[in-house]
């Protein structure tokens, strides 16, 4: 499967397929889980500040919500396809089902580029994506949320369009909402975060101390840097950092062999994580080209960009050093790559278990909508370094117990879990 070519959707059903035979899965089960039970397509007509009309295609796929309502982001990308969309939202079924929240899982996206949109012109589109789904969408049937190049406040005008329509107040119809607008403290935090603890206990697994370990990272936005920051915490150092530099449009890797320093890098970063390769270059840091951040001499490699990032193509270039890869972005590596890193033995912590520290924050936030009353933010945290923590422990010991590859066992925990509920609603 080269980049070129890359259908995420055949790579997640690739991967559903597999455990299917593992589970001997029925033919029933098996062709309600590998397809979205819905999938919405609409246009969303706006009027640009120059006057003049354009159309922006959108898209929401709810792939299952046996185990309750659909979760999952709105992305903003001038690459959005609805196979990235069907994609995501079956990822997002088995990461509920992993870390056991009563959520299914959904996603939605619009064909546009921020970069080049106003303020008031992305209002629009948000507000419209909700107007072509107001009926539905829901608290009680599916929950967006923000994705890559969506924000607080894109959440919060969808919020008020979903509130306007429907003539009452919904603070759970949409997660990642500012904080004092319904917004949970800790939800900033909580992806990085939740990465960061899984690695915690796989270090622990392994016997090694954290301060004596180093990691490479593959992208600077909201997952990274907070992972880079509790990584630092708990005494592990991070030496290469990679990203997009907007200015020139190129990937690049940022090296400094005795340590990043989180916050001198986030000065020369820009909003979408761009760092600028002079500035850092003044600051002492080594500019290697976008995809040297695979090729360093570490213990643990976080790939934190996008999807099919390691591949068949670049996965002999991993370093014998390697011990831990911990999958901060949604399907990084291809199935391809995947049989190599488990025949070398790298302890792998799947996508599905690594990042679900932020669908899991953004339940905390709709419980906390439901009871009005909200949580502090070390109250946050600590409940979803409880959950992460029973989760990697309940993949780990059955990967231990059936000898199997810990992506394999996250996705068995995941797909029985979802097949079952289907089973005892009756559905197949």
């Amino acid at each position: 499967m080269s980049k070129k070519s890359f259908n995420p959707f055949e790579m997640a059903q690739a991967q559903f397929d597999k455990i299917a035979g593992l589970l001997n899965m029925d033919e029933a089960s098996r062709e309600l889980l590998r397809c979205p039970l819905r999938e919405y397509h609409f246009s969303i007509p706006i009027k640009m500040d120059d006057g003049s009309s354009k159309v922006f295609r959108g898209f929401r796929v709810q792939h299952n919500d046996a185990r309750g309502p659909g979760k999952g982001g709105i992305r903003f990308h001038p690459m959005e396809t609805i196979d990235t969309v069907r994609a995501l939202s079956m990822w997002m079924t088995w990461k509920t089902a992993v870390v056991d929240i009563p959520l299914g899982g959904s996603k939605g996206g619009v064909v546009c580029d921020p970069h080049n949109l106003s303020p008031r012109e992305l209002e629009q589109i948000a507000r419209g994506w909700v107007r072509q789904l107001a009926h539905n969408v829901g608290p009680l049937s599916d929950v967006p949320a923000p994705d890559v190049m969506t924000s607080p406040q894109i959440m919060l005008w969808m919020l008020d369009e979903y509130e306007i329509i429907h003539r009452a107040k919904y603070p759970g119809f949409i997660t990642g909402k500012p904080v004092g607008m319904g917004g949970s403290l800790g939800r900033v935090e909580a992806t990085g975060f939740g990465l960061i603890f899984t690695v915690r206990e796989a270090l622990k697994e392994l016997g090694i101390k954290p301060e004596d370990t180093i990691a490479s990272v593959e992208g600077f936005g909201n997952v990274a840097q907070y992972a880079i920051r509790l990584f630092n915490e708990i005494g592990g150092t991070v030496t290469a950092v990679s990203c997009w530099d907007q200015e020139d449009n190129t990937a690049y890797s940022f090296r400094k062999k005795d340590g990043i320093v989180i916050d001198q890098l986030l000065s020369v970063t820009d909003r979408f994580g761009g760092i600028n390769k002079n500035k850092a270059r003044d600051l002492g840091y080594e500019v290697l080209p976008g995809d040297e951040w695979i090729e360093q001499d570490v213990d643990i490699l976080i790939p934190a960009a996008l999807e099919n990032e390691i591949t068949a193509e670049n996965v002999g270039k991993i370093s014998p050093r390697v011990k831990i890869i911990a999958e901060g972005a949604n399907g990084p590596t291809s199935p391809e790559a995947d049989e190599v890193i488990k025949n070398r033995g790298i302890f792998i912590i799947p996508d599905l278990l690594a990042n679900a520290g932020g669908v899991t924050c953004s339940y905390f936030e709709q419980v906390q909508n439901s009871m009005n009353y909200y949580w502090q933010k070390d109250e946050v945290l600590g409940r979803l370094d409880i959950k992460m923590t029973n989760a990697f422990i309940a993949v780990s010991e059955l990967a231990k117990k059936r000898k199997l590859y810990m992506r394999d066992a996250a996705f068995v925990i995941a797909i029985n879990r979802v097949a079952q509920a289907c089973k005892d609603r009756g559905w197949i």
